[in-house]
């Protein structure tokens, strides 16, 4: 494909792709910059063009998946903000102290479940084991070990909870 081809071709396309691009962005100069990289690509497969049925369908698909990838990109940096302001506020002595003292209230909690309760949340919970790897450890069938562990965690949470509770009322 020649530039006169190019210009005749692919250019009147413009708006039709700079439209879908803030469609899908909310915003002018995100879409602008996209429709200039639509271009780019285009001018760089411009031998290949002329295989494809409708070069305007094809710059169409290559808008959409560019802005989809934009958003993605924004929204991975919104997350990774979200993780630094989350680091950031856990670095807080006084949140560091109040995670240490619940931790080992859990481990105590922990040691005072039923010896089979006790090995079941431990390999599931913190060895990682998985349902088969369980019941090879611990000669027990699926259905008795996945009830042992709901019956653990909810032990757990409720003991945690009684806890909190009494903490938080007497303060």
């Amino acid at each position: 494909m020649t530039i006169e081809n190019f210009k005749s071709e692919v250019l009147p396309i413009r708006n039709k792709l700079y439209r879908l691009a803030v469609r899908f962005l909310n915003n002018s100069a995100e879409a602008e910059d996209t429709v200039q990289e639509v271009f780019i690509r285009l001018w760089s497969r411009k031998e290949k063009l002329a295989e494809y049925r409708s070069i305007e369908a094809f710059a169409m698909v290559i808008t959409k998946n560019l802005c989809l990838d934009k958003i993605k990109s924004i929204r991975n940096q919104t997350i990774e903000i979200e993780k630094a302001n989350l680091q950031m506020n856990d670095d807080n002595p006084h949140n560091q102290v109040d995670m240490k003292d619940t931790v080992s209230k859990i481990h105590q909690i922990i040691a005072n479940l039923p010896e089979q309760q006790k090995l079941i949340i431990h390999l599931r919970d913190v060895e990682n084991c998985d349902f088969d790897e369980i019941a090879e450890i611990t000669q027990l069938n699926l259905n008795t070990i996945r009830v042992n562990l709901s019956r653990a965690r909810k032990r757990v949470r409720d003991t945690l909870l009684k806890i909190q509770n009494y903490e938080f009322s007497s303060n």
